[in-house]
């Protein structure tokens, strides 16, 4: 089941949540609305008095009441560098641009960390193992073989969408891309 797309109070994608957190929130009434093209009506129990079983209501996309977090709004916000949302970004070795599994796939710094290079998403690539492995402590260029692709800093509705790329509902996708840069390499 997918998961859901929680927004701020001002309209922002903010978090994924999964269907009971969604549930409790609707229930809890910090959901100002129900915004995405799909709904789930989740049941729980019978009321003794009436007899009628009780619904709630949860939608693909969550309006909450929650605060906005101004500095993921910012040009210059880099999201948390994650594996999982290194390995979604890049979808492949860097090196050889050969497709492998997550289990089989290493984070490579461009420039390495014995070097000074810094762990962020501009310095770092998905690598196979071979690939990392030959590449050693070495440049690309010192190694004799170019990146496919240059490394970016995803905003962070991309980054949503890297978190949850193969779970992602139309309406989702549709929403986050909508705040995709116009020059994202994930379009």
């Amino acid at each position: 089941m997918f998961r859901v797309l929680q927004l701020d109070i001002a309209g922002n994608p903010s978090q994924w949540v999964s269907h009971r957190e969604a549930i409790s929130m609707v229930a809890a009434g910090r959901v100002l609305a129900n915004l995405g093209d799909q709904e789930v009506i989740f049941q729980g129990g019978h009321n003794r008095l009436s007899g009628l079983r009780s619904e709630v209501k949860v939608g693909t996309i969550l309006l909450s009441r929650e605060r906005v977090v101004s500095k993921r709004l910012s040009p210059d916000y880099a999201p948390p560098l994650t594996n999982k949302a290194l390995f979604a970004r890049d979808g492949m070795c860097m090196y050889c641009g050969e497709v492998f599994s997550p289990a089989k796939l290493t984070k490579d710094h461009v420039v390495p960390q014995s070097r000074g290079g810094p762990d962020t998403w501009t310095n770092c690539v998905t690598a196979c193992g071979d690939c990392n492995h030959a590449k050693r402590d070495r440049t690309p260029e010192e190694w004799g073989k170019l990146l496919l692709a240059v490394p970016f800093t995803p905003n962070w509705a991309e980054f949503l969408f890297l978190k949850n790329r193969k779970q992602i509902v139309a309406d989702q996708q549709a929403f986050l891309m909508a705040r995709f840069p116009k020059d994202s390499r994930l379009m």
